[in-house]
């Protein structure tokens, strides 16, 4: 079995309104022995963020978990007044093999009736133990702007397509080695986050339709376990300052091939270790098919 975990976490700052990493790191330990450790909202020395604690969210990561590659993706990333950069944004954790990697910044329309802020999108193809290549994609979607968040939620669904066509383009000579040597970018995807928007919202239809009535490159991989039973909340619990009521936002989706090997999805509500819960997903190795 292969083990996810998805989580906002508010760069260490739980309910309490305290930063402490090494609470959060305890917590994703308690959850469970994860293969793949997927975040958002990880900080690096940012400063004036609330809880007033510039920690290096990424050193105490790999710090934690020393036998994962770490792959960041910060859209953020602006000089410190004192010590070299300040960064934010999505970092996966693997100790899968990771065959490739890519980092997107997702379209940020202009939109001035709203404030926004860069965001992007960590992209990796995994080796599992039996051969199967899966890609992982990690993001954080915009909060405010409609307009913004709306274009993100396309940019995610042309990635997937993008995968599927580059499948069927026969390899060119010169993309035999060197930098044009194509890597392993398999249809096989899993995608996790937090999109704010809302289960059956138009931007979360909008992740599982195609053009012309097609079936979308996404699906719901809470409803492909649990059908139309309701989302649980992942946001709004333990008394944050923020939202002031609970709700979901944070999901997993996999697209049609991966969707055989997903066996399980939940979500915590136990963790006051951020303003967000973690979402959890297993996958069975064994549903996926070995490269010929």
């Amino acid at each position: 079995m292969i083990r996810f975990i998805s989580w906002n976490i508010q760069w260490g700052r739980g309910a309490d309104g305290l930063v402490k990493m090494s609470r959060l790191i305890d917590e994703i330990r308690r959850l469970g022995d994860f293969d793949v450790i997927c975040l958002q909202e990880v900080a690096s020395r940012f400063p004036g963020l609330k809880g007033g604690v510039e920690e290096d969210g990424v050193r105490c990561l790999q710090a934690a978990f020393p036998d994962f590659e770490l792959i960041e993706a910060f859209p953020v990333d602006r000089l410190h007044p004192v010590s070299g950069r300040s960064r934010f944004g999505n970092v996966l954790l693997s100790r899968l093999p990771v065959l490739a990697a890519a980092r997107h910044r997702l379209p940020c329309p202009a939109d001035d009736r709203h404030p926004s802020m860069a965001r992007s999108v960590v992209e990796v193809a995994l080796s599992l133990p039996m051969g199967a290549p899966l890609r992982v994609l990690t993001t954080h979607l915009e909060y405010y702007s409609a307009l913004q968040r709306s274009a993100q939620v396309e940019r995610l669904c042309e990635l997937q397509q993008e995968a599927i066509d580059g499948l069927k383009v026969p390899t060119h000579p010169k993309e035999a080695a060197g930098p044009f040597a194509r890597p392993p970018w398999p249809a096989a995807a899993l995608l996790c986050g937090d999109f704010n928007f809302k289960p059956e919202s138009a931007d979360w239809r909008r992740m599982q339709s195609g053009n012309a009535g097609e079936p979308g490159v996404w699906q719901d991989a809470w409803r492909v376990c649990h059908g139309a039973q309701d989302h649980p909340h992942s946001v709004g619990l333990h008394g944050a300052e923020w939202p002031d009521h609970p709700y979901c936002c944070d999901f997993f989706f996999v697209s049609a091939e991966a969707v055989p090997a997903v066996k399980a999805v939940r979500y915590d509500a136990s963790s006051a270790a951020s303003d967000h819960q973690p979402v959890m997903l297993d996958m069975e190795e064994a549903a996926f098919q070995p490269p010929l």
